[in-house]
């Protein structure tokens, strides 16, 4: 498929007004998880939900990071989701969940991401 990239707006999910752009994430639909720098999350008030959570690197180093929840909009199109605190060294990504909650796929020919159409329903 190729790497390509996207610019993603965070918001705080509690107050709105603090929010902060990431021009350049790597959309990467290998990663469950969005990863976002601790700094940014932190200046916008994104509080540490879930603490020493275990991640698998492709390396297969094992680390820990914590997780918050934020807005994550793209385009014209936004979710609430989990967002892991990133440390300097760590790739900054928008992860499948996030994908998926924005209701968005990566369209591989044209490297960019397009609208998933309608949500399966039962």
């Amino acid at each position: 498929m190729g790497t390509f990239y996207t610019c993603c707006k965070v918001e705080n999910h509690v107050d709105r007004s603090k929010s902060v752009r990431m021009p350049k994430l790597i959309v990467d639909t290998g990663s469950e998880h969005t990863w976002i720098p601790a700094t940014a999350l932190e200046r916008i008030g994104v509080k540490r939900e879930k603490k020493d959570v275990r991640f698998v690197m492709a390396n297969g180093e094992v680390i820990t990071r914590s997780i918050g929840f934020a807005i994550l909009r793209v385009g014209g199109s936004f979710t609430i989701d989990e967002v892991v605190f990133a440390e300097p060294g760590d790739l900054l990504l928008l992860g499948a969940r996030t994908l998926e909650g924005l209701n968005l796929t990566v369209d591989a020919a044209r490297k960019r991401l397009v609208a998933a159409g309608p949500a399966p329903a039962a």
